[in-house]
């Protein structure tokens, strides 16, 4: 498996941003879009042209529930992806895989143009100087120890994350990715995730949310005796 470095990015160029809600791409995750909106055709067809990447954005508050088809504001921490397959199909619309390849800051967001529907901006690296240089392999025991015994042995994407644990050629930095978007859901915790330069102070945030998982799981199943009559539940 690649590390993030592997695709090279032009920052020196402005990038398409692709803004939705909640966070949807990390660095290595795999994500399949299907593109329907005229404007956010207009930037596939674009972005198919030349490198193929495009920044998803985050929406910053609620603005844009009243504004989607204006400008509203963004945050600035943005995933780089990269259209890896795509379908067009007959009547414009496309299906796309995109992989994420590096985290960015949106340093400042470009005027809009006539003849360009999207918005594009100007974003700077961020984290890439932390790949590969930091033993992980403390964290990588502990979410193991987490997913064979404890509670979080019990979801149903515990056993691909110990295929992934048990495999060697996965460096620990892109491990700790494809944890991310397997088992963490929680909104800001995954923005901050995402946010965040530094895969020592990555790893310390997922492990902790992990070990609260697993207390909830456990907590949970304490308060639940398997003899209960069938229908009753616990609240």
């Amino acid at each position: 498996m690649s590390d993030e470095t592997a695709i090279q990015v032009n920052f020196g160029r402005p990038l398409p941003l692709f803004p939705l809600d909640s966070v949807s791409l990390l660095p290595q995750q795999v994500l399949p879009v299907h593109i329907f909106e005229p404007r956010y055709r207009q930037m596939i067809e674009h972005s198919l042209d030349g490198a193929g990447q495009i920044a998803m954005c985050i929406f910053s508050g609620n603005a844009w529930k009243e504004n989607y088809h204006g400008r509203p504001p963004l945050r600035r921490a943005v995933c780089i992806g990269q259209i890896v397959q795509h379908e067009r199909l007959e009547d414009g619309r496309f299906n796309i895989l995109m992989q994420g390849v590096c985290r960015a800051k949106l340093v400042r967001e470009l005027p809009a143009s006539e003849d360009r529907l999207y918005r594009v901006g100007m974003l700077e690296p961020v984290g890439l100087d932390y790949a590969g240089h930091e033993d992980l392999s403390h964290v990588r025991d502990e979410i193991g120890k987490l997913l064979i015994a404890g509670g979080l042995s019990k979801f149903s994407t515990a056993r691909p994350v110990l295929e992934w644990l048990n495999n060697e050629e996965i460096p620990s930095a892109v491990l700790l990715e494809l944890v991310t978007f397997a088992m963490i859901t929680e909104p800001k915790l995954r923005y901050k995730l995402l946010a965040e330069p530094d895969a020592g102070v990555r790893s310390s945030l997922i492990l902790a949310e992990l070990e609260h998982l697993d207390r909830m799981v456990i907590q949970a199943k304490a308060q639940q005796p398997e003899d209960w009559p069938k229908g009753c539940s616990w609240n």
